[in-house]
């Protein structure tokens, strides 16, 4: 039994990267094919489909069927004059070898379009389609969707919006219209981009996180920041209240100075009542105060008079409230007297700068307090540092000496005595014994 094992090649790649006419016929031939096309391109899909043409042809043989293997290519002018000349191929190689049947290779669903041709000139009693398993763009789209799905975190900040979207988005395009339920989505996930971009989760855990280690460590500042709070709602209340009193006016601006002025007052006071909790820790710990949380206070106090000044002169300009008037007589005797718009102003900027240079001279005395106070807790102890003159006498050194030079030197000492001679060494002891000696001289 004759079996033609053929490998299709509509587009004629075979032809364009080795330059060879098919049809291409013989398992040598193929396989030096498959080296040819390898090194011409070696990321291309045909040289697996050789490789599988010469693996069916090899299991055929080892059944022991006979088995032809042929490699046929297409024409890159058209697809009809490439099934053509397929079909001419075929007919030359059914004429040459005539086969009982025909195990059909390709790679491709444009080669797959050949199948019929074969099947109406041969019986196809397979059709092997090679699927490379590694292809790079594939291999590499796969893994990134699997890690991707893999990462919770990925998972929850993509998946679950995009899922939210589609389901949310067909009630409301039901219930309110499809402008409407885009609109509303679009603001949502708008809202969530900036959620992310700035961080605002990241910044929440922070603030809740100080929040808990300040109410397990007992800090006063807890209870001054709910206070704050608290006087920031009714200023701002009152604002709102005096916008709500104004009649006919046009623009924005009067409405601003209007809440600016009725707000102020609490919002400063809001602040001062936070930042008193937080200068009251800091004595607490019993550590030194930073000069920024001295100086805070004055410094709140001073922007509420310049905003107070500034929004007071514009809403005195609009009629809106009335100058400041002194009464005649009084405790002091002065005459009464009317602060304008503008000496008002000038008064409150005026105290403001007052105010903040105290704020500043206050924390600078206290810093330095402070860091005098700290270096003398540091001076207690002998310092190994000279001032670079001579270091006191050593007192194992000084212990011979009378303070004039002179080395005293005790008399009873008789290796100190100057009269006595040296030492006998030890050779002239040897020679006197030698000489004194009766046996060594008979010797």
């Amino acid at each position: 039994m004759t079996t033609l094992v053929v490998c299709l090649d509509r587009t004629d790649d075979v032809g364009r990267e080795t330059g060879l006419r098919s049809p291409i016929v013989g398992w040598e031939a193929v396989r030096a094919l498959v080296t040819d096309i390898g090194l011409a391109d070696p990321e291309d899909s045909g040289v697996n489909s050789l490789l599988e043409t010469l693996r069916v042809a090899q299991n055929l043989r080892d059944e022991d069927e006979e088995a032809i293997v042929a490699v046929v290519s297409g024409d890159r002018e058209s697809m009809v004059s490439a099934d053509r000349a397929v079909a001419r191929q075929l007919d030359e190689l059914i004429a040459e070898y005539e086969p009982e049947s025909a195990v059909v290779v390709i790679d491709s669903a444009e080669d797959e379009r050949l199948v019929p041709v074969v099947e109406s000139r041969v019986r196809v009693d397979s059709v092997d389609r090679v699927v490379v398993r590694q292809a790079r763009d594939i291999e590499s789209t796969y893994y990134l969707l699997k890690q991707f799905l893999a990462d919770e975190e990925l998972r929850q900040t993509v998946l679950v919006p995009i899922g939210l979207t589609l389901l949310v988005f067909p009630m409301l395009a039901t219930v309110v219209g499809p402008a409407e339920g885009a609109a509303a989505i679009t603001s949502v996930i708008g809202l969530f981009l900036l959620y992310k971009g700035f961080s605002i989760d990241e910044i929440m855990t922070g603030v809740a996180h100080q929040v808990r280690e300040s109410l397990y460590s007992g800090q006063v500042s807890v209870v001054t920041y709910v206070a704050a709070a608290g006087l920031t709602l009714i200023g701002l209340f009152a604002g709102g209240l005096g916008v709500s009193n104004l009649e006919d006016t046009q623009g924005v601006l009067i409405p601003a100075m209007q809440f600016a002025f009725d707000s102020v007052p609490w919002l400063a006071v809001a602040a001062l009542t936070a930042s008193a909790g937080r200068l009251l820790d800091e004595v607490i710990d019993e550590e030194p105060i930073r000069s920024s949380f001295l100086n805070l206070p004055f410094i709140v106090v001073a922007v509420g008079l310049v905003v107070r000044g500034f929004s007071a002169y514009f809403l005195e300009q609009q009629r809106i409230i009335d100058p400041i008037s002194v009464p005649e007589g009084g405790a002091l005797p002065v005459e009464g007297f009317v602060i304008t718009g503008g000496e008002r102003l000038a008064l409150y900027v005026v105290t403001a700068v007052v105010i903040s240079l105290v704020g500043a001279r206050l924390a600078s005395y206290f810093s330095g307090a402070n860091g005098n106070a700290e270096l003398a807790d540091g001076s207690g102890g002998e310092s190994g540092v000279t001032d670079g003159g001579p270091l006191p006498p050593d007192p194992a050194t000084s212990a011979g000496d009378d303070g004039s030079g002179v080395e005293i030197v005790d008399s009873a000492d008789p290796r100190s005595d100057s009269t006595d001679g040296p030492e006998p060494s030890v050779e002239s002891e040897s020679e006197s014994e030698t000489a004194s000696d009766p046996d060594h001289d008979s010797s």
